[in-house]
């Protein structure tokens, strides 16, 4: 995964390759999916839910730039691997859902939000958890194409950048409206 992966998509980060080293991806599947467990596509999970490709996570930590003075929320799409890999690294991390992160109603202070799968856009429920001068890496849905993507929040917007298209499992719960357009 590493040398046949990351390496040649550019994910050499010293601290990425370290703890995508170290957390065994096979632990964050089903037993029926263990042995394929590091290939180049996500993994389906058996509640719904999914495991990114190692490269969406590779590239999204080497973007974030996670540190010890983070506070971080990790949306997290089932698996449970992405909070592993980013609880060492930070002051203080909470995990929730696509669902939950969706209908949050109080406002976080959050320095870091990670979502585990691309949206389509940032709901303001989810806007409101990034703290001012706040940082937020996701994948991103434009007609069909997904792209790994950063933004920072200032005063209330919060504006995202795609930087890299990449396969990206979509999280439903950020669907935008249906709406017509001319």
């Amino acid at each position: 995964m590493i040398d046949c992966q990351l390496r040649p998509s550019g994910v050499n980060e010293p601290f990425v390759i370290e703890r995508m080293g170290v957390v065994p991806r096979e632990e964050f599947v089903p037993e029926s999916a263990r042995g394929t467990a590091y290939m180049d596509r996500a993994i389906r999970l058996g509640d719904g839910g999914f495991l990114p490709a190692p490269l969406f996570h590779g590239a999204m930590l080497g973007e974030a730039r996670p540190v010890t003075g983070d506070r971080v929320l990790i949306i997290d799409a089932g698996s449970g691997y992405l909070p592993a890999l980013v609880e060492p690294l930070v002051g203080s991390l909470d995990v929730i859902s696509p669902v939950e992160a969706a209908n949050a109603k109080k406002k976080g202070d959050y320095t870091l939000v990670l979502v585990d799968g691309a949206i389509e856009h940032v709901p303001a429920n989810l806007a409101k958890q990034v703290a001012e001068d706040g940082r937020i890496v996701t994948g991103l849905v434009d007609r069909g194409v997904t792209r790994l993507a950063t933004g920072r929040k200032s005063g209330k917007a919060l504006a995202l950048l795609p930087l890299a298209e990449m396969g990206i499992p979509r999280l439903g719960a950020f669907d935008k409206p249906a709406s017509w357009s001319f």
